[in-house]
């Protein structure tokens, strides 16, 4: 039996790295066709960057409120600017992987090594940043599971991810690309409105 013990052991191992390796499975009904899906995903994944402007509205516990979004993202390296909400004036993100500097008017420059650990830290939101760069393309984030509702054209109406909730409410055609124009998040007792008026996609690693 230790030979065969031997053996088998290595091949688990093997099989479960494998396995890590496919990634995280969606779970995806609704009317659209799971090939328009995946055609649709393939597309829209190649855009790595682009310029988003924008109203924003959010509802927390101790705050609500709207303002205008500014967002240019050039692949890794992201620029989030927000103007009004809540009463804070200008709020500014910016950053690469490991390094990421929050600004926030009156109050000065903060960083972190995440996103998400700056945001809460210094507004006291607990915001999926990250998925974000995925969520606002209409994909969902690729390092966990989701659960995916298709409209009839096969793009995103729903998605449930990591605790969140995303309603896809409208889509505009942008330089060949479906892209949303309307979405609606909540989890972690927050609940987000991005309306984008303007969409410029970029595909520059291609």
């Amino acid at each position: 039996m230790k030979p065969m013990r031997n053996l088998l052991i290595p091949a688990l191992i093997l099989l479960l790295a494998g396995c890590a390796g496919l990634g995280p499975q969606e779970s995806v009904e609704g009317p659209g066709s799971a090939d328009d899906w995946k055609a649709h995903k393939a597309q829209i994944s190649e855009i790595d960057g682009w310029q988003i402007n924008g109203k924003i509205g959010i509802r927390a516990p101790q705050d609500s409120g709207s303002g205008t979004l500014f967002w240019l993202q050039r692949q890794d390296y992201f620029d989030i600017r927000l103007s009004g909400p809540l009463g804070r004036g200008a709020t500014r993100l910016t950053g690469r992987p490991d390094a990421v500097a929050l600004e926030v008017a009156g109050q000065g420059r903060f960083e972190a090594e995440s996103p998400e650990a700056l945001v809460e830290s210094q507004l006291g939101w607990q915001l999926p940043v990250s998925n974000l760069l995925w969520w606002v393309r209409g994909l969902p984030a690729p390092d966990s599971r989701s659960r995916v509702a298709l409209d009839a054209n096969g793009r995103l109406a729903n998605l449930q991810q990591d605790g969140w909730d995303v309603q896809y409410l409208g889509y505009s055609e942008q330089s060949g690309f479906s892209l949303p124009s309307r979405i609606k998040l909540a989890g972690r007792d927050l609940q987000i409105t991005l309306v984008i008026k303007d969409w410029q996609p970029r595909r520059l690693g291609h």
